[in-house]
């Protein structure tokens, strides 16, 4: 959803938004068409029933009192509406196909103007992976950049950790849920002090389906993803392939053949990702280095849609 920051909504407007997106049968896409064909939600919200008999789809608005629960229920969390088209919405987000049209947020929202580097992977990670994530996300944030990950168990919680409170956490449930509960105080700290996102409305509890729509976002407000350890059919993997769909440089840390968790991303480097093998990416101390590629990153910050690269 490539759309210019607008000036603020009126009330109407934003509640109108929220009410259209939520409505039955209505995805960021259709979303989108509607404002882009009728300008405001107040009047694609009119349109609905006769575009519903006209497409033989059921289009109808969901009833205004359960948005209004909404809206206090966000409230009540402490928590803020984010339109894709107004000031604050992240730049690289904005770019994806199928951004989220509204977010929600808690925390310092200025984390996702930096220059971010996503860092994901397996939930039952090796010790080993663990602790390269944390010190990952540590040298990151400590060069100027901000960390995104998905609050899970394993490499996510290290990655957070690692980088806090320059961290970003994207959520599969309402800004409201702690998913999943080991990490309750983490995600706490990170709304806090860090930087708390979802998508889904509050209240609402994590379903499969939701995390492929999670990864995109973390995906999307990334310049680059690095894979700590994943085995081939995972959701990291799934990030990964959406941030090298939009443009976004992935990279991996390389493992044993021997261990199914580093399948995924030895994968990813037979196709080309960049290798990530050390602690010293951190510094990029040679020109040998195999990490030479973050260096100019974490030195000049990103470039819009990739991380910067090295000159030959």
């Amino acid at each position: 959803m490539n759309a210019p920051a607008h000036p603020a909504l009126s009330q109407e407007e934003a509640f109108a938004r929220i009410r259209l997106l939520r409505s039955p049968n209505i995805g960021p896409v259709s979303y989108a068409m509607l404002l882009q064909r009728f300008g405001a939600a107040t009047e694609a919200l009119e349109a609905l029933p006769d575009l519903g008999k006209r497409g033989g789809r059921q289009y109808r608005a969901i009833p205004a009192e359960k948005v209004e629960r909404e809206v206090e229920s966000v409230r009540k969390a402490g928590a803020k509406y984010l339109f894709h088209d107004q000031p604050g919405y992240p730049a690289l987000l904005r770019e994806i196909e199928g951004a989220p049209p509204i977010l929600t947020w808690r925390g310092d929202l200025s984390l996702a103007a930096r220059p971010c580097v996503a860092i994901v992977g397996a939930r039952n990670a090796s010790a080993a992976a663990v602790k390269l994530a944390r010190e990952f996300a540590k040298g990151l944030a400590e060069a100027g950049l901000t960390v995104v990950s998905g609050l899970a168990r394993g490499i996510d919680g290290a990655a957070h950790e690692g980088a806090f409170p320059h961290t970003i956490g994207v959520i599969a449930s309402g800004i409201d849920i702690a998913y999943p509960p080991q990490h309750a105080e983490l995600q706490d700290r990170i709304a806090t002090e860090g930087l708390l996102l979802a998508e889904q409305p509050p209240g609402t509890e994590p379903r499969g389906s939701h995390f492929p729509s999670r990864n995109r976002i973390i995906a999307g407000l990334a310049s680059g993803t690095l894979v700590v350890e994943a085995a081939v059919k995972s959701g990291s993997l799934i990030t990964a392939r959406l941030a090298g769909e939009a443009g976004r440089e992935v990279m991996a840390i390389p493992g044993s053949p021997l261990e199914a968790r580093s399948h995924g991303c030895n994968h990813l480097i037979m196709s080309a990702a960049v290798a990530q093998n050390s602690g010293m990416c951190l510094s990029g101390v040679s020109n040998d280095n195999p990490c030479l590629r973050l260096r100019p990153f974490l030195q000049h910050g990103a470039r819009k849609g990739h991380l910067a690269k090295a000159a030959a």
